[in-house]
């Protein structure tokens, strides 16, 4: 959605002022989601060597499957190969 420029941080006001999950394979936004200490948006962040569709589609839909309820109340989900976690928003050391 928008501009395939658009700085990481207007994505993310983007998204959480529509309601939105982030999916990326970008580690950029799990780092300004904690040091943002906001509640919203949820990111998905996928963690694997070929970023491919066809290569993380089955890891995305188990993650949208297994972590919906997290995902729908605010968290940062990581997926890889080997494990998917979640952690709630905010984040807080």
């Amino acid at each position: 959605v928008g501009s395939a420029g658009a700085k990481d941080s207007e994505i993310m006001e983007w998204a959480r002022q529509n309601s939105c999950v982030v999916l990326t394979h970008d580690l950029d936004f799990g780092a300004l989601l904690a040091a943002s200490g906001a509640d919203r948006p949820s990111v998905l962040q996928i963690r694997a060597l070929d970023p491919m569709p066809s290569e993380i589609a089955p890891l995305v839909l188990d993650a949208l499957r297994q972590f919906e309820p997290e995902l729908t109340t605010g968290a940062l989900v990581s997926v890889d190969a080997k494990r998917s976690r979640a952690r709630i928003l905010p984040l807080v050391r």
